[in-house]
């Protein structure tokens, strides 16, 4: 499974862009797909995670009700709209896959498969 993120760049406080995440190759065996990012210096965190089928989602509690994950099963793309950004906001946001069907998982280890990541910065 190959994975594309894009979306990303230069926002302002306030701002609301949205990620995508085309996955292509295989991807009849992926269960779920979430969002993670990492800011500089810090670790890698879990965002939002989305099941391909029912659309269950999942996502952190620094970010519950400010974004939004879906899937267009169609299109093979998965979105992350951003909304009221904020400075911590900042880092490299990454798409993943898992292709086992264990459920929505906010693990980064569970994933199987990553996207390249797209940066996203917040100026004030």
């Amino acid at each position: 499974v190959q994975l594309q993120a894009s979306g990303g760049g230069l926002v302002q406080a306030g701002g609301s862009p949205r990620l995508s995440c085309a996955a292509s190759g295989g991807t009849l065996s992926v269960d779920v797909l979430g969002w993670f990012r990492q800011a500089p210096g810090k670790e890698r965190e879990f965002v939002a995670a989305i099941r391909w089928t029912g659309g269950m989602t999942y996502y952190a509690d620094s970010v519950k009700g400010r974004f939004t994950i879906s899937a267009d099963s169609a299109e093979s793309t998965v979105y992350l709209q951003m909304n009221d950004l904020k400075l911590e906001d900042t880092a490299v946001y990454y798409c993943a896959a898992d292709s086992r069907p264990r459920g929505l998982s906010a693990v980064a280890l569970h994933y199987d498969f990553w996207g390249q990541g797209t940066q996203v910065t917040v100026s004030s």
